[in-house]
């Protein structure tokens, strides 16, 4: 499947900014399951500096800053994916065995998921996770079917109500109050992920949607998106990670679907936001973001995109 995003962000500030520093985590990567064909980054006003560069996790980001004073702040991300959905990997490892990989022993070997395994910013430790994990973590249970179970409980206990928590809303917090949005439900199943020894991690992406039936799709009207996902240590390299979606009850190898288009990976979502700085003024601010995502019709002839060594046209602007 071929998917279009568009990202829109815009900012009103009162008074003006004076002088502005940001990141921005808009350019999806190349994975075995997704390939990147174009991107694009328009900003307005026009930065004083920009710098691409890799994060400590490997995701894609711009540094940009504003040197001028500016009313308002546009940002406009543009990326053609390609993508190509895989069924959930065959782990048979437990999630006791898994749980022990990550337990400190001297001269034992380094686990490099290790850093997913501890608490983050919006994902503490809590004895509430424990409890509401446990009942998918019954002894012997392989880890994948224990997440695919703790993953089917949260989608059906939980209630997606939107607007119904802020992107700072502790999820210790949305799990006693049974409701919130993707980045809730993603928070939730990381700790109780976590509260059991096993090493998981925060996604951010996008999902493309379908427009009830005798409706039209609204340009603007889709989100970000967030799931999770889960190291399965049996797995040959390259292949040990699971993608789980609490929201909407889907898993899969490395991405839910291939209506899926990740944009990040981090331990939560302190990590991975879209767009975030330091502004000098404007002590009051309106935010409004639009996102579409559009699928595009595949060319006639095969093309090899998963192919070995390929490598996308990639373009990356400033204006």
């Amino acid at each position: 499947m071929k998917l279009q995003i568009t990202h829109v962000t815009h900012y009103d500030y009162a008074p003006v900014v004076e002088t502005a520093q940001h990141m921005a985590y808009f350019q999806p990567p190349d994975r075995s399951c997704q390939r990147l064909l174009s991107h694009s980054l328009q900003i307005h006003p026009t930065p004083a500096q920009t710098r691409l560069s890799l994060d400590v996790f490997g995701n894609r980001r711009c540094f940009f800053s504003l040197q001028t004073p500016h009313p308002a702040l546009d940002v406009v991300a543009c990326s053609v994916v390609a993508t190509l959905a895989q069924p959930p990997a065959q782990s048979q490892i437990g999630w006791e065995a898994t749980a022990e990989l990550f337990r400190y022993a001297w001269g034992g070997r380094f686990e490099s998921a290790s850093e997913f395994v501890f608490a983050s910013p919006h994902v503490p430790r809590h004895a509430d996770f424990l409890a509401y994990a446990r009942p998918s973590f019954v002894p012997g249970a392989s880890l994948l079917e224990a997440a695919t179970d703790l993953m089917q409980r949260i989608h059906a206990d939980f209630s997606y109500v939107s607007h119904s928590t802020q992107v700072d809303t502790p999820a210790l917090e949305a799990l006693a109050q049974r409701r919130g949005v993707c980045q809730d439900f993603a928070h939730i199943m990381l700790a109780c992920l976590r509260a059991k020894g096993v090493a998981a991690r925060y996604v951010s992406g996008y999902l493309l949607t379908q427009p009830a039936p005798g409706s039209v799709k609204l340009l603007g009207g889709d989100a970000s998106h967030a799931w999770i996902s889960v190291y399965l240590a049996d797995l040959p390299e390259g292949r040990r990670w699971c993608d789980f979606d609490p929201t909407n009850n889907r898993c899969g190898w490395q991405s839910p679907g291939e209506d899926y288009a990740t944009l990040a990976i981090g331990r939560d979502f302190s990590d991975v936001s879209p767009l975030r700085g330091v502004i000098h003024g404007g002590s009051h601010s309106t935010l409004s973001v639009g996102v579409t995502v559009q699928e595009l019709p595949e060319p006639t002839a095969p093309s090899p995109l998963f192919g070995q060594g390929m490598s996308p046209s990639q373009s990356q602007s400033q204006s």
